[in-house]
């Protein structure tokens, strides 16, 4: 692999501004690794290289005439598959979507686009967003670049093995109950998930909308805030999005030092008995007492609420689940199955269209949502469960108001092998353990590498209070300065060929 494509987003970004290079240039070496690679890491569904590299030529164009661009004007950029593109394939990992060409853009895609930031192409992910680990995708499973017979985490996993194997420097990715932090960690790259509204939403292909979060995928801290800056901001197509200029993240991250004097971080103690491998406990462990050791006051809190909100989290998802799969009816848009035999009615090109064109997860939620909102069982699962998703809110809450951060391993385990949970899918679940709080609270979340066990990545979650991203990163930066460049050490650098 070219030396190039190992630097940051920002260090490109740099050498896009003195002149050192041009997009054009930087684009074909995405596109040629993304051209090797992919047939092992099978990170995008689609690559889009004629568009991508016309944006990189308009860009060096206009820095050639002295115009201003962007910041990461130039910087290609991969999205996950669940972001609309007007006129480029969009399947969310699924054959009911399979050969669908969007009428429009998402409005973080049209950022990026303003930006003027080449899109490489759509990556893959878990059917409709639906898993941890990306093997629930129709179109075949992404492998780990750490370890190929790993998985990289999900449902964004696909975001996340393109960044981590150096195919693209930057991507976008979703984040419903830990879908951009936990593949981040299980990859060793930074995967941010902003408070619920900081980024638009329009143009996400929901899966439960009042948990989803865009949010951006980086090697590094500093990319993560300055992609961030780009996608962030009100829009009022998005009836929940934050009315609030967006923070110079980038300067915040450029700020931080070596001295956190001042700086309370709470360890969570219900993040802090059994459910976490050995490994994972000693490196984040390791990290805390570099905090410490950098001036940060460390405590002990309480959210007794913690152990109930896996629980609450899959009865509130599934519930949203069925109701926004409803859409795909084989009737409006996306696969159509006319039964063989028999009438031809409507109800039954659904039931056909709806049979072949889900897998086996997607079905899986949609009849335990349908379950929990019918009539008899609503107040036992649902409403109960919503209860416990006021109780996170108020338990985070108490704790902000003791310390400024909360800190816990973002992922129980290390990157586990093909198949070993598949079957299995309440261990599949647990793997959000820590993540979830987050998405019931609405709250900004952060997963930085700290460490390697046995080999692979440990993530580190960050959580700050809600409105408090810039916190968030500015912790974020002192853990990763702490910890090293673990990305830069995946195995994937040293790859030549597929």
């Amino acid at each position: 692999m070219t030396a190039l494509l190992q630097k940051t987003a920002l260090e490109l970004a740099d050498m896009l501004a003195a002149g050192e290079l041009t997009s054009v240039e930087l684009t074909r070496a995405t596109l040629d690794r993304i051209e090797r690679l992919n047939p092992t890491i099978n990170a995008f569904l689609h690559v889009d290289a004629e568009s991508a590299l016309e944006t990189a030529r308009e860009v060096d164009e206009k820095r050639a005439r002295g115009e201003k661009v962007g910041r990461l004007a130039g910087i290609p950029i991969a999205i996950k598959d669940n972001l609309v593109m007007r006129g480029v394939p969009t399947t969310c990992g699924s054959m009911m979507l399979d050969g669908w060409l969007p009428p429009y853009d998402a409005t973080v895609v049209t950022k990026v686009r303003e930006a003027g930031m080449p899109i490489v192409g759509k990556t893959n992910m878990d059917e409709f967003a639906m898993g941890s680990s990306t093997e629930h995708s129709a179109f075949g499973p992404t492998r780990n670049p750490w370890d190929t017979e790993r998985i990289p985490g999900g449902s964004g996993g696909g975001s996340a093995a393109a960044v981590a194997a150096f195919m693209v420097p930057l991507a976008l990715g979703s984040d419903t109950g830990g879908s951009i932090r936990q593949p981040g960690s299980v990859t060793g790259t930074v995967g941010a998930k902003p408070t619920y509204g900081a980024v638009s939403r329009y143009g996400l292909i929901a899966m439960a909308s009042s948990l989803d979060q865009v949010g951006p995928v980086a090697r590094t801290v500093a990319d993560a805030a300055a992609l961030q800056e780009v996608i962030g901001g009100h829009d009022p197509l998005d009836s929940t999005s934050l009315d609030a200029p967006v923070p110079a993240f980038e300067d915040i991250v450029r700020r931080v030092g070596s001295d956190l004097s001042g700086l309370k971080v709470g360890i969570v103690e219900q993040m802090s008995t059994d459910g976490f491998e050995p490994g994972v406990r000693a490196e984040f462990d390791a990290a805390v007492r570099r905090l410490e050791e950098a001036g940060a006051e460390i405590v002990s809190v309480s959210c007794a609420s913690f152990d109930y909100a896996l629980a609450a989290y899959y009865l509130i998802m599934p519930a949203e689940v069925s109701s926004n799969m409803a859409r795909f009816d084989g009737m409006r848009f996306g696969l159509r199955v006319e039964p063989e035999d028999g009438p031809l009615t409507a109800e039954r090109v659904m039931a056909e269209s709806r049979g072949k064109g889900f897998g086996a997860e997607v079905k899986r939620r949609i009849i335990l949502g349908t379950h929990v909102l019918s009539a008899g069982h609503y107040d036992a699962y649902y409403a109960s469960a919503q209860k416990v998703r006021t109780l996170v809110q108020r338990d985070l809450d108490a704790a902000f108001a003791k310390v400024d951060v909360l800190v816990t391993p973002t992922s129980p385990t290390t990157a586990f092998k093909f198949g070993e949970k598949v079957g299995d899918p309440m261990a599949m679940y647990l793997n959000d353990l820590a993540t979830i709080p987050a998405n019931l609270a609405g709250i900004p979340g952060i997963s930085i590498p700290c460490g390697l066990s046995e080999g692979l990545p440990v993530g580190f979650q960050v959580l700050a209070p809600a409105h408090r991203d810039d916190l968030m990163y500015e912790v974020a930066a002192a853990v990763e300065a702490s910890a090293g460049d673990i990305p830069g050490s995946c195995p994937a650098k040293d790859w030549k060929d597929n």
